[in-house]
C-alpha cells in the first residue's frame, strides 16, 4: 500500500487519520501517534498563521496548507472568510502574482496551455483533472491581472484564487474546479528580460492564431468536461469582450471582468438607491476608466435602465465614458466597439474641445454616480467629488480600482468632502468611517459578493447559458439585502455575510434559470438542487 492518502491535497487527512485508516492505507508509523480533530487541525492552522508578520507571509503559509490538505484550508478559510479573503485573494494575491515565477513550488492542479502546442489542450486538461469530475473551470490569459496588467503565465495564481473563494463563499467542491492559464506570450518586458520566468517569453500573439487556439480550448473543455460552468478571468482589453461575445449565446460563460464586475456594481446601485429612495431612471452615469471594466459596467446599468422602461435611445443619454483622452466622443477614431455605443457627440457641449480631464467633465454633465476603473490613483480628487456633490444630494461615489495603491479616493475622504451625504463602495477593504457623529459602513465592490452565488445557481439548475435575466436576478437579490433604516448603512452586504447571501444569490439565479426553461435537467425545487451540489469541508 503506498501513502498516496497522504500527498493528494483531495484525500490527506494528516493527523486526522484514525487508527483504523492508518492500517487500512498502510500509514502505520508515518504519522504522530496523537489522533486530531478537523477542529483541533483548523484551530492551529489558524494560531500559526497569526503567527505571520506580513500579508505575503500568512498567504503563503495559507498556500501550504492548501496544497497538502484541501478539507483542513477550506475549513480555515469558511471560519474566518472575511478576514483571510484580503489574504488568500485580492489584495495580496497582487504581490504573488507578480513573483509567482520566483516564489513557484507547484502547480496547485491548474493546466497550462501554451499557444505554441495547440495539439495538447485536450491532453493537458485531462491531466490536470487528474480523473476528477469538473463542474468549474476558471481560465485567463494573464493580460489584464487586476490593475497590475499584463504578466503572462504567472496570472494562473488569479484562477487558483478566485477557484478558492468559490468554494469559501458558495460551497463548490473543490475537486470539481479546474484553474486554467492560456500562455499566448506577453508584452511585459520585465517577464520577457527576466532568466526565471516560467512562460512563453515572446511578445503575445494576436488575431487568427490566437483565437483559433481559445476556439480549440472551448472544443476541448467541451468535450473532456461536459455541463461545465466556464469563468474568464483577466483577459485584455481587445479580447475580453470578443471571446465571451463569441460563446455566450452557446455556453454557458462567464466574464468576471466584464459581467462580474457590472453586476457587483449594480447592485450596488440599487442598494444606494434604494437607501436614498431614487430612481435608477433619474441618474445620471459617469463611468472613469473605460476599459474592459468599465465598459461591461456601463453596458449592465445601462441594460436595468432599459429593462426598467427608457428606450435605449434615452437610456444612452444617461450615460458618460470618461478616459485618459478625457469624454469620449463618436468622432474618436480609437474607441473599442464596446465604448462606441456610449460615446458623445460634440454638438451637445458648447466647450467639448475642453473636457479633457475629468473635473472638467464633471463640471458639465453633473454625474448623480461615479464609478472608477481607471487604476488612477487619487484621480477623485476633492475639488471634483466637492464639484458633484454641489450637484446632487446624496451622490453615489464607488473607486473600485484595485489593488490598494491604484484606488481612485479612499472612503474616508468620500464621506467628508461630502459632508457624509456621498454613498460609497470602494474595490478593496475599508474601514468604517466616523464622521459627525455617525459610523459610515462601507461596502466593497468585490466581485466576490456575486460570482460564487451566481456561478452555483447556474450549476445546480444544470442551465444551458448565463443571460442578462439570470444575472439581473442576482444583482436584485443581492441589491435588496441593503438595511435602509440603519445611519450610515453599507450599500452592500458585507463580506462577514459572504457563505450566507451566496445562497440568495444562488436561489435567484437557479430559479431564473428555472423560469426561462434554461435547466438542461427537470427542477423540482431549486433549494434541493442548490444544496445537492454543496459541499462542506469535513472528513
Amino acid at each position: 500500500m503506498t501513502n498516496e492518502k497522504l500527498t493528494d491535497p483531495f484525500t490527506n487527512k494528516g493527523t486526522a487519520f484514525t487508527a483504523a485508516e492508518r492500517k487500512q492505507f498502510g500509514l502505520v508509523g508515518m504519522l504522530p501517534p496523537r489522533i486530531q480533530s478537523l477542529a483541533e487541525q483548523a484551530d492551529e492552522v489558524y494560531r500559526q498563521y497569526q503567527q505571520r508578520s506580513t500579508a505575503l507571509e500568512k498567504r503563503l503559509f495559507l498556500m501550504t496548507i492548501f496544497n497538502e490538505n484541501r478539507v483542513l484550508f477550506f475549513k480555515v478559510f469558511s471560519q474566518h472568510v472575511a478576514e483571510l479573503m484580503p489574504i488568500v485573494y485580492d489584495p495580496t494575491i497582487a504581490t504573488t502574482v507578480e513573483n509567482y515565477s520566483r516564489l513557484f513550488v507547484q502547480p496547485q492542479g491548474a493546466a497550462f496551455l501554451s499557444i505554441d502546442d495547440p495539439d495538447s489542450i485536450e491532453t493537458s486538461l485531462k491531466n490536470a483533472a487528474n480523473g476528477r469530475k469538473i463542474s468549474l473551470l476558471c481560465v485567463t490569459d494573464g493580460e489584464g491581472i487586476l490593475g497590475i496588467g499584463d504578466w503572462g503565465t504567472q496570472g494562473v495564481d488569479i484562477t487558483v484564487g478566485k477557484l478558492m473563494v468559490y468554494t469559501a463563499a458558495a460551497g463548490i467542491d473543490p475537486s470539481s474546479v479546474l484553474p486554467v492559464v492560456i500562455d499566448a506570450g506577453t508584452n511585459n518586458e520585465k517577464l520577457l528580460n527576466d532568466p526565471l520566468y516560467l512562460g512563453n517569453q515572446f511578445k503575445r500573439v494576436r488575431g487568427k492564431r490566437y483565437y483559433d487556439f481559445i476556439d480549440r480550448f472551448v472544443a476541448a473543455f467541451e468535450k473532456t468536461f461536459p455541463d461545465v460552468y466556464l469563468h474568464f478571468e483577466d483577459f485584455g482589453r481587445s479580447n475580453a469582450a470578443t471571446i465571451l461575445n463569441q460563446y455566450k449565446e452557446r455556453n454557458l460563460v462567464f466574464n468576471d471582468d466584464i459581467q462580474g464586475t457590472g453586476i457587483i456594481v449594480l447592485a450596488g446601485i440599487i442598494g444606494a438607491l434604494n437607501i436614498s429612495k431614487q430612481q435608477l431612471t433619474d441618474q445620471r452615469y459617469l463611468c472613469f476608466g473605460a476599459g474592459t471594466a468599465g465598459a461591461g459596467i456601463t453596458r449592465k446599468v445601462y441594460d436595468e435602465m432599459v429593462s426598467a422602461g427608457l428606450s435605449p435611445a434615452e437610456a444612452k443619454k444617461h450615460f458618460y465614458l470618461v478616459d485618459k483622452q478625457g469624454l469620449l466622443f463618436d468622432d474618436m477614431t480609437n474607441l473599442t466597439p464596446e465604448q462606441k455605443p456610449f460615446a458623445r457627440s460634440r454638438t451637445e457641449f458648447a466647450n467639448a474641445d475642453e473636457l479633457t480631464n475629468l473635473l472638467a467633465v464633471v463640471k458639465a454633465v453633473h454625474p448623480t454616480i461615479m464609478v472608477g476603473t481607471s487604476t488612477q490613483p487619487g484621480a477623485f480628487t476633492e475639488a471634483v467629488v466637492r464639484e458633484m456633490a454641489a450637484h446632487t444630494k446624496r451622490p453615489i461615489i464607488f473607486p473600485i480600482s484595485n489593488p490598494t495603491k491604484l484606488i481612485e479616493a479612499s472612503a474616508e475622504d468620500l464621506i467628508k468632502w461630502t459632508n457624509g451625504q456621498a454613498l460609497v463602495a470602494t474595490g478593496i477593504p475599508s474601514a468604517n468611517v466616523d464622521y459627525s457623529g455617525v459610523t459610515y459602513q462601507i461596502g466593497q465592490a468585490n466581485n466576490a459578493l456575486i460570482y460564487p452565488g451566481l456561478g452555483l445557481g447556474a450549476i445546480a439548475a444544470r442551465a444551458s447559458v448565463l443571460n442578462d435575466q439570470m444575472i439581473s436576478a442576482a444583482a436584485h437579490s443581492l441589491g435588496g439585502i441593503v438595511d435602509v433604516s440603519q445611519p450610515g448603512a453599507a450599500v452592500l452586504p458585507p463580506v462577514t455575510k459572504l457563505n450566507q447571501f451566496s445562497d440568495t444569490v444562488a436561489a435567484a439565479v437557479a430559479q431564473s434559470a428555472v423560469g426561462q426553461k434554461l435547466n438542461q435537467k427537470p427542477i423540482g425545487s431549486v433549494t434541493a438542487a442548490i444544496n445537492e451540489v454543496k459541499w462542506e469541508p469535513t472528513y
